[in-house]
């Protein structure tokens, strides 16, 4: 059953369950009101003295009354403490039940009760004690009266009742069915518009539908919630586009400066003309490099291919100081000629030791290759702060924030090795160890760039770290 109509069902399942109680509720009132009333005409009957004298002297005598005597509405009779009973000529009589008896024996003031006649007529009966009838000639004081009269009376109008609380409630309940489809169908119309979105991009692939936003309830937020997702994916789909032509690209200019030396090669052994030693030299030198720099960033790809929101590998409590030193000594391998001095205090932090090792390598092998010879780079680590400062040229400022972009690389850069995701993986590495990193400008406006990478931690290690 479509969504739709199960709301519908279950607001007129709703109505419905409302709609009985209130009938019943209202059945039950109306006939305790009348019960109450009909009681009420019993207790207040009056009867003419006459008409009671003319009633008692029949029932000693066995006589006849006229039967206008008494309303054909009332059912009245004389009730003696024996248990013996007379009713007006006419009426059916109702048998005296014994707290009638008790009535008229002086053992109760009054009695109010429900029987049937001998007819087989439920009959409402009010019994009190029979008063002082004027010119009867005998004493009453063992006698009682019974005024009755039959249940009928407001059994028809409850009948009547019942059946207009049905009716109204059965037109109530449809209605209210027919309401709960409408309210049903125009509060999910935004869900079939989201549903037709989605069904859209998942035929079609196509990340640009956004649904209308009206109002903030729970529809509004889902399809604010949708429009945030599929713009997130084609965000990401356009990222992963970008990386996928920027690797290209990179992968372009290494592949053809190699493929030309190995072709170089090649049309030398099969010519026979022999290559120059120096120049075949120089040229092996070139496809090794050419190798090294493939090597290198398909392994920079590789670390990139990981999702920025994945879980970083264990993390454990390392030696920030002592990983910088090791960073040290094979920057210093690359860099004979430079002069690189550290000062650097214990730190420890919780990271994943390759990863953060590679980070500081990638910093610190930006500075040594930036370098001119026999430059200075500075390195200092002071209460998770670990600062390499070198005096090469140095990032114009509007490129700074532009220097932590995957393949982005500096226009001065362009002819250096290299392929631009170094700082793009440090600053993922040092953010999952929940640090920061910043490039920026020597304080004393000095040649040169200082990077700053801050780490939370501590100068000792925690115990049994």
């Amino acid at each position: 059953m479509p969504l739709r109509s199960r709301l519908a069902l279950l607001v007129a399942t709703a109505v419905a369950v409302a709609v009985a109680a209130v009938a019943v509720a209202c059945w039950f009132v109306t006939r305790e009101q009348l019960e109450d009333q009909l009681d009420d005409s019993l207790r207040n009957a009056k009867m003419d003295n006459a008409a009671l004298r003319d009633l008692l002297s029949s029932c000693l005598s066995g006589g006849q009354l006229p039967a206008q005597e008494f309303p054909g509405q009332y059912t009245v009779q004389i009730v003696a403490a024996n248990g013996d009973y007379c009713t007006a000529p006419n009426t059916t009589p109702v048998p005296a039940r014994p707290s009638d008896v008790a009535v008229a024996a002086g053992r109760r003031a009054d009695a109010l009760h429900t029987t049937e006649n001998d007819a087989g007529k439920e009959m409402r009966v009010y019994t009190r004690k029979l008063p002082p009838v004027v010119g009867s000639g005998q004493a009453n004081d063992d006698l009682a009266v019974s005024v009755a009269r039959p249940l009928g009376e407001i059994d028809a109008p409850l009948s009547t009742l019942a059946w207009v609380l049905a009716l109204v409630g059965g037109i109530g309940v449809l209605g209210a069915g027919a309401a709960g489809l409408w309210v049903a169908r125009a509060g999910l119309r935004p869900v079939d518009e989201l549903t037709e979105a989605v069904e859209h991009v998942a035929r079609t692939e196509d990340l640009t539908v956004r649904i209308p936003v009206d109002g903030e309830d729970e529809i509004a937020r889902l399809s604010h919630s949708f429009n945030s997702m599929a713009a997130q994916l084609a965000s990401s789909r356009d990222r992963q586009a970008q990386l996928i032509a920027d690797a290209g690209h990179e992968l372009r200019t290494p592949l053809t400066s190699l493929r030309t030396n190995v072709e170089l090669l090649a049309r030398s052994d099969d010519t026979g003309r022999q290559i120059p030693a120096e120049d075949r030299k120089a040229l092996m030198a070139s496809v090794k490099a050419q190798m090294t720099e493939l090597a290198a960033l398909i392994g920079d790809l590789q670390e990139l291919a990981r999702p920025d929101a994945a879980q970083p590998g264990p993390l454990q409590v390392v030696a920030l100081h002592e990983i910088t030193r090791t960073a040290l000594r094979r920057a210093r391998l690359r860099g004979p000629e430079l002069t690189i001095t550290e000062d650097l205090a214990p730190w420890y932090v919780r990271a994943e030791p390759a990863a953060l090792e590679r980070a500081i390598v990638n910093v610190l092998d930006n500075a040594v290759k930036f370098s001119p010879p026999r430059a200075a780079i500075d390195v200092t680590l002071h209460r998770g702060e670990l600062t390499v400062r070198d005096r090469g040229p140095g990032i114009p400022a509007e490129e700074l924030p532009h220097v932590f972009e995957r393949f982005w690389r500096s226009p001065s850069a362009r002819q250096l090795p290299g392929s631009g995701l170094g700082l793009s993986i440090v600053a993922r590495t040092v953010h999952q160890a929940g640090g920061t990193i910043a490039l920026r400008r020597p304080p004393d406006d000095g040649p040169g760039t200082v990077a700053t990478l801050t780490l939370p931690g501590a100068p000792t290690p925690p115990p049994g770290g």
